[in-house]
């Protein structure tokens, strides 16, 4: 056990290496910003899916999917993944498609395909 414990150049047992905190913390923001990117390409993905199948504007799409989310009560994220996984061939939830296709109506007449594009 060494007999002065503070002296410098000697760290204690269990304390954190200088750096060791903010590293931890860099390491979370780079983590918190990619997934913020990927989140943000697939919100745009699915308002151009909106705007193909829709016929609305790009910002209208963003209000669809707003508003889709807020009354589904499912995030927007969450939402756009839904939309993106159905232009893939995927299925779309009878409640989301019944909630997309009236919020899309209010933008214009707008019925979605059986299929995805």
């Amino acid at each position: 056990m060494d007999a002065h414990p503070g002296r410098p150049g000697k760290q204690e047992p269990g304390a954190a290496a200088p750096g060791t905190e903010r590293i931890v913390e860099l390491e979370e923001e780079v983590s918190q910003l990619k997934e913020a990117v990927t989140s943000h390409a697939v919100v745009d993905q699915a308002i151009g899916m909106l705007v193909a199948v829709g016929h609305v504007t790009p910002a209208q799409g963003w209000d669809v999917l707003r508003e889709v989310s807020q009354h589904a009560n499912i995030k927007l994220r969450h939402v756009a993944e839904l939309i993106v996984i159905w232009g893939g061939g995927g299925e779309l939830p009878a409640d989301v498609r019944e909630l997309l296709e009236a919020t899309l109506d209010r933008y214009g007449p707008a019925q979605l395909p059986e299929d995805p594009p």
